[in-house]
C-alpha cells in the first residue's frame, strides 16, 4: 500500500507544480498530433482475498501473496515475433489540446500466486475421497501445486483509456524534459491459468473486471520525433468474474491494489498543420 499512497500523493502534489510552470514554456503547438510508444513494466501487488465457487466447491483464501513474472532479458524483448512474451506496454495518444491527450493502451502485466505459502481458508470443498475435501472454518492450508495453481500470466491484460497532461519543464530544440500526469479507467481481460486439484488446466481469455489508475511520468524528447519515458503507475483492480475451469459454473473473484514501473520508447507524429 505504501507504493499506492506515494503515487497518489505525488499525483495531487503535481497539480501545484504544473500551475507554477511559465505559460510560455509550452510554446509548441501539439493539438492534433498523435504519438505512440512501446516498452516494459515491473509490477507489485497487494495481498488479495480470492473467492472460488463451483459445482463441488465454495471457499475463500485470504491474504494471498502474488508477484509478477519477468521474462529473461533477451531477444524476446525486441524480436517482433516474440515481443508480446515479456510484460509490455503499448499506447497511442492524440492531443486534444496543446497539453492534454487522450490515450488508448494495453498494460500486459503478469500476476502469479506464490506456491507453498500458508493462507487462511474458509468454506467447503466437496471432493469425495480426495485429499482436499472438507469443511474449513478459519483454518490454514498450503497452496501446493496439487491443490491450486492460479496465474494471470498471458496475462493480466489491462485495456484502458487515459487522460494525460504534458508540461515541458526545460530543454532546447534537441532535448526537452517534460512532466506527465494522468488518470485512467479500463477493463481487464486476463488469460488466467488455473488448475484446481485434479481438474484440467484452464487457460483462456475472459473479460473479468475493471481497473482505475493514476500515473506520473518523466518524458525526455530527442528532437521532434523520438522520446524516452519513465512512468510510475498505480491503482485498483476488481475482477468479479474470473473463469477457473471449462465449466461456466466455476469461477473466482478478487480485488487488489498495484504499483507499476514502466520504461517505454516512442515517437511523435506531427499533424500537417503543426509541421
Amino acid at each position: 500500500m505504501k507504493h499506492i499512497r506515494l503515487l497518489f500523493c505525488l499525483f495531487f502534489v503535481s497539480n501545484s507544480c504544473f500551475s507554477q510552470i511559465p505559460s510560455d514554456i509550452n510554446e509548441k503547438n501539439r493539438k492534433g498530433d498523435f504519438y505512440f510508444y512501446w516498452g516494459w513494466n515491473w509490477g507489485w501487488y497487494t495481498k488479495s482475498t480470492i473467492d472460488f465457487k463451483g459445482n463441488d466447491h465454495d471457499f475463500t483464501l485470504q491474504k494471498v501473496r502474488a508477484k509478477d513474472r519477468q521474462s529473461q532479458f533477451k531477444l524476446d524483448y525486441f524480436n517482433p515475433s516474440t515481443a508480446t512474451i515479456p510484460q509490455y506496454n503499448f499506447r497511442v495518444g492524440y492531443f486534444i489540446t496543446n497539453k492534454y491527450s487522450l490515450t488508448l493502451g494495453i498494460d500486459h502485466m503478469k500476476y502469479v500466486v506464490q506456491p507453498y505459502q500458508m493462507v487462511n481458508i474458509n468454506g467447503t470443498i466437496e471432493e469425495e475421497g480426495k485429499a482436499f475435501a472438507g469443511n474449513y472454518s478459519n483454518e490454514y492450508i498450503a497452496i501446493l501445486p496439487e491443490f491450486l495453481r492460479f496465474e494471470h500470466t498471458d496475462g493480466l491484460n489491462y485495456i484502458n483509456t487515459e487522460l494525460r497532461h504534458l508540461a515541458e519543464l526545460a530543454g532546447s530544440k534537441r532535448i526537452k524534459l517534460s512532466l506527465l500526469k494522468g488518470v485512467g479507467v479500463g477493463v481487464l481481460m486476463p488469460k488466467t491459468n488455473v488448475t484446481l486439484w485434479d481438474s484440467e488446466r484452464y487457460d483462456e481469455f475472459h473479460l473479468s473486471g475493471y481497473g482505475i489508475t493514476a500515473m506520473l511520468g518523466v518524458n525526455v524528447a530527442f528532437g521532434r520525433v523520438f522520446f524516452f519515458q519513465s512512468e510510475l503507475k498505480g491503482g485498483y483492480f476488481n475482477l468479479p468474474d474470473i473463469r477457473t475451469t471449462s465449466s461456466e459454473l466455476d469461477s473466482a473473484k478478487q480485488d487488489f491494489f498495484f504499483t507499476q514501473l514502466n520504461i517505454v520508447f516512442g515517437a511523435n507524429l506531427r499533424s500537417k498543420k503543426n509541421r
